[in-house]
């Protein structure tokens, strides 16, 4: 059964387009509905919470949802609730703003409290639903037939989703640190002690050379070589980090905070994956990761992976996908309250 957790409609905002949207697309699923923060803790006190859940957010136009906020901070006062749990998330705007942000602050408190999310977990629609154009174009189909396509093959996502134990894991690590200076990498080393000899690691620096960022080809151009496993600009991502991630069930990207955003050349990373992407499935692999930031923002970059990884190119995020810690000053990260801890911790969820 699915739970289908509804935030936003208290909130004197026009529904009727998402609830019209949601019997379709629930016409053969069955489930119960909850509403709010206040609905859910109820929910899981009584022990009414399914296994299969979806997050549906009604947002108003001023882009402020005060049920959502509210079940997020539930969600980080209660770090298991939501352990066993497949979710996915429906944002439906009234305008052309706050969609996305939402629904990465939903997914990420959501995953800390347990909740894997399987590849591509959000559909959302801003008011004009003009995100759809691409695909109602591709499916010769009106961009509000795109959106109920996209709400009920999410349902049918969600519901069918089974993660399969990874029993031969075999590890990618992308970093683009400095060794000497990185906490990050620091912390990194101490979780791959954890791991030692029970996988196949692969640790791959997109320091070593230029890693060009992608200039956005046409459709055409990209989908092509995306067919050879390549890349019109070439370079180490196409001798050696798409040969990797096509090989390897695990992806470990280690990620200091550069200006709350993950560091240039691994946004290059995440643009120029597109061209293998769109010739590759990733729904079976799973992405982790480590974010060190010198004084705050570890969940800006937190999101910025989740909204590239996992809503974008599709890889699974499994409960508590991303270690969070604070340090300044070269390996100041030892010096973190229970981070050996913590970091065998994180290895253990990698292996799992």
């Amino acid at each position: 059964m699915l739970t289908l957790v509804k935030l936003g409609w208290n909130n004197r905002t026009d529904t009727e387009r998402i609830d019209r949207i949601l019997a379709k697309a629930l016409v053969d699923t069955k489930y119960k509905v909850i509403k709010g923060a206040s609905g859910f803790s109820y929910a899981m006190e009584s022990g009414e919470l399914t296994d299969r859940m979806a997050f549906v957010v009604a947002v108003p136009e001023n882009g402020f949802c005060p049920e959502s906020q509210e079940l997020m901070g539930f969600l980080m006062d209660h770090p298991n609730c939501l352990d066993g749990v497949v979710g996915g998330v429906i944002i439906d705007g009234h305008s052309e703003l706050f969609t996305k942000s939402i629904a990465r602050k939903l997914i990420f408190s959501a995953n800390g409290a347990g909740c894997t999310f399987p590849g591509r977990p959000l559909v959302e629609a801003t008011g004009s639903l003009y995100n759809f154009n691409v695909i109602s174009k591709v499916r010769g189909i009106s961009n509000l037939e795109a959106y109920e396509s996209g709400v009920a093959d999410l349902i049918r996502k969600v519901m069918e989703f089974s993660p399969v134990a990874v029993t031969d894991p075999d590890i990618l690590v992308l970093h683009a640190s400095s060794r000497s200076t990185s906490n990050s990498l620091l912390l990194w080393e101490m979780i791959n002690k954890t791991i030692g000899d029970r996988a196949r690691v692969t640790e791959i620096s997109l320091r070593n050379g230029t890693v060009v960022d992608c200039r956005g080809c046409s459709y055409e151009t990209c989908s092509y070589y995306g067919e050879k496993g390549e890349c019109i600009y070439g370079g180490v991502m196409v001798d050696k980090v798409y040969p990797a991630i096509v090989r390897c069930n695990v992806l470990v990207l280690v990620c200091p905070n550069y200006n709350d955003a993950v560091s240039a050349n691994i946004t290059a990373f995440f643009n120029r994956l597109t061209a293998l992407f769109r010739t590759n499935d990733f729904s079976a692999k799973r992405v982790y990761a480590l974010v060190v930031s010198g004084y705050s923002g570890c969940d800006i970059v937190a999101e910025q992976i989740i909204g590239a990884m996992n809503c974008n190119k599709n890889f699974i995020l499994p409960p508590r996908f991303a270690l969070l810690e604070t340090a300044n000053d070269p390996e100041s990260i030892l010096q973190c309250e229970n981070i050996g801890k913590r970091a065998e911790g994180m290895a253990e969820r990698i292996l799992k």
